[in-house]
């Protein structure tokens, strides 16, 4: 088991590594300038000697590689740059929104993984009954609805039947946590719906195909009860692809809300990505992204633990 932590572990740093390099690529290739769009904003002429010299003070007029070589050495140190349109250190840009964003995400993950296994498990053991097709419809709609539209319906719902509006100032949860959770409810019973209804698909199909296993009809024909195997052998091996599922999801969650954010007024990382792209501050943009790809690369090391604890062959294989 440690070999196998120690390997995944590993493999992480020429994964990042990897990514680093893509992004920064990526975020150079993309038409625009910084210093046009900051300096010649509201159209005010500005001489090229003055752009210049704002590029050579951001950087900017080195070689690629050398201001690839910076950044990687500031990562190391913990240090993530300027932000070039505020000034500010990008480590705290982030941690700004990171909590706000975070604590959705980990909201929404919980309420869907509460509905789906339950949901999902019985589905697969009323297959074609009508609690089965019940579920059904409950997943096709969840899929079928944007999260920013059933946002959108749950406020008009809180205004029209109870006369309330959530909260629109975010309350960091150890502020008040009361605060927080009145605010943050309502965009993770929005986002979680449609996570639910992907990970109640998955339950769903995965248990029906670990059902019709053989060690299944041994253990029906050893006269054990429907609860027992379900719970000791079926829902065991059929979580692999179910945890894979939340896992990618959950590392979506932390960058991908941009536009549920919005509904609700809640200025997560979605929304400073966002803001970040169109002012084309590369630094930040560099930072937010390497932070979105760390999430899924730990998300994915997670899922390995999970694997390996579910089923522990995964480890010796």
């Amino acid at each position: 088991m440690q070999r196998y932590v120690l390997t995944r572990l590993l493999l992480m740093v020429p994964t990042l590594l990897s990514v680093a390099v893509l992004i920064f690529v990526l975020v150079r290739v993309v038409p625009g300038d910084i210093v046009e769009l900051r300096m010649v904003l509201g159209g005010s002429y500005v001489t090229p000697q003055v752009l210049a010299a704002e590029r050579a003070r951001l950087g900017l007029d080195r070689p690629l590689w050398a201001q690839f070589a910076a950044w990687m050495t500031g990562i190391v140190r913990g240090d993530l740059g300027l932000s070039m349109w505020s000034g500010e250190p990008v480590a705290k840009e982030i941690a700004l929104r990171l909590e706000l964003s975070l604590q959705l995400a980990v909201m929404a993950t919980l309420l869907a993984t509460a509905i789906a296994i339950p949901l999902g498990t019985v589905a697969a053991v009323y297959r074609g009954r009508w609690p089965d097709h019940l579920v059904q419809v409950f997943s096709v709609a969840g899929l079928a609805v944007p999260s920013f539209w059933l946002g959108i319906l749950i406020i008009l719902f809180l205004l029209s039947v109870f006369r309330y509006l959530p909260p629109l100032t975010f309350t960091s949860l150890w502020e008040n946590p009361r605060a927080n959770l009145a605010q943050l409810i309502w965009p993770a019973l929005a986002v979680g719906y449609r996570y639910s209804a992907v990970a109640t698909r998955m339950t769903r199909s995965a248990l029906l195909e670990v059902l019709r296993e053989d060690y299944i009809r041994t253990a029906w024909a050893k006269g054990l009860e429907r609860r027992t195997i379900l719970r000791r052998h079926a829902l065991r091996n059929a979580l692999m692809p179910v945890v894979t599922v939340i896992g990618l999801e959950f590392a979506f969650l932390i960058g991908g809300l941009v536009v549920t954010e919005q509904v609700f007024n809640l200025n997560g990382i979605g929304k400073l990505i966002v803001d970040a792209i169109a002012q084309r501050d590369y630094t930040l943009i560099q930072g937010l992204l390497l932070l979105v790809a760390t999430a899924y690369v730990l998300v994915n090391f997670l899922t390995d633990l999970l694997y390996a604890w579910i089923d522990p062959r995964v480890a010796y294989q």
